[in-house]
């Protein structure tokens, strides 16, 4: 990287472009520039047969000049600098300072370049290239400016795997506020390589972020879940929520049961709301209140609601329906080491 400062005194890191991506850029350049040169020279050969030979001579050089020095010029200045050549390697001349360069700057590369590229073959240009530390050649010297990359490659991230069905949504009632940014990264590094540990030190590595990740939560590993899926799941349901953070309620699908009974809470009736309340306070010890008029058993939407009320009470003994036993469960893909 280079680190460039423009005038308001930010920092920049470009990564210049190297000698075999700009000499392809030229080379490319030079083959386009050649090709409108030809059809340009026959075009002006044929409309100028009846002149004599110092007119021709004449035209000649004025179709060199233009085309193969002032093309460049007035291409490298309207794109800002982005030729032909630039733009399939993914390249573009800028200043000094990182701001897009004018026909000044574009003017003084195509002149000098005249001298550096077409007069000496580029040899000039590659042993100046080699000699800068920011692969600059003579004319962008001259003209304070510097050729970057524009594309660079991006590195691969690795595939953090979900976590099984079966603990979906178990884990949404947990406390994330307190984990740290660090045992968040260390629980994504460990997910996206546990496939290229030894099963041991895979099994005891989960083991120790899980304890870690249990303690800043407050809540302890479910008895029967693997780290690595106890992990998962964690994660998982911390990307689903900023992603309701930032797009909405409705942009994540992972609130599980909790979203499909929502409608039948909503479309109970007002004396199931009022049965609701009364199972609720059943809950907690004390005697349902029921008003005039109504049954004396609660409805199913009220049994329905106080169950959901207990689930969501922040109890430390998890939900009766979240329990599956352990032959019935689907694989998971965390296979305990040997």
């Amino acid at each position: 990287m280079s680190e460039l400062v423009t005038g308001e005194a930010v920092a920049l890191e470009l990564r210049p472009a190297r000698l075999p991506s700009r000499a392809l850029a030229v080379l490319l350049d030079l083959v386009a520039a050649v090709t409108v040169y030809v059809v340009v020279t026959i075009a002006v050969v044929v409309s100028t047969a009846s002149l004599d030979e110092a007119a021709q001579t004449a035209l000649s050089i004025a179709t060199f000049v233009l085309v193969l020095v002032g093309g460049p010029i007035a291409v490298e200045t309207l794109s800002h600098g982005r030729s032909l050549g630039k733009m399939a390697c993914g390249l573009r001349v800028v200043r000094d300072d990182g701001g897009p360069i004018r026909f000044r700057h574009a003017l003084v590369r195509g002149l000098i370049g005249v001298i550096e590229i077409l007069m000496t073959f580029g040899v000039v240009a590659c042993i100046a290239s080699f000699v800068s530390a920011r692969g600059r050649r003579l004319g962008d010297v001259f003209a304070g400016t510097l050729v970057v990359r524009e594309r660079i490659p991006v590195a691969r991230t690795g595939f953090v795997p979900p976590p099984p069905p079966w603990l979906a949504g178990r884990f949404s009632g947990l406390d994330l506020s307190a984990v740290p940014d660090g045992l968040w990264l260390a629980v994504r590094q460990y997910l996206t390589r546990m496939q290229q540990l030894d099963p041991q030190v895979g099994w005891s590595m989960a083991e120790r972020l899980a304890s870690d990740l249990a303690e800043r939560t407050g809540a302890p590993v479910p008895q029967g879940v693997p780290p690595a899926a106890y992990l998962a799941a964690v994660v998982h349901e911390r990307q689903a929520r900023e992603a309701r953070r930032a797009f909405g309620s409705g942009a994540s699908s992972s609130a599980g049961p909790a979203a499909a009974a929502a409608p039948a809470v909503d479309a109970a009736p007002a004396a199931g709301t009022a049965s609701a309340a009364g199972a609720a306070s059943d809950a907690h010890g004390r005697s349902p209140v029921v008003p005039p008029g109504a049954g004396s058993q609660p409805s199913a939407a009220a049994v329905a609601s106080s169950s959901g009320a207990v689930e969501s009470s922040g109890s430390a003994r998890p939900a009766a329906s979240h329990e599956v036993p352990a032959g019935e469960r689907p694989g998971t893909g965390f296979v305990p080491p040997a």
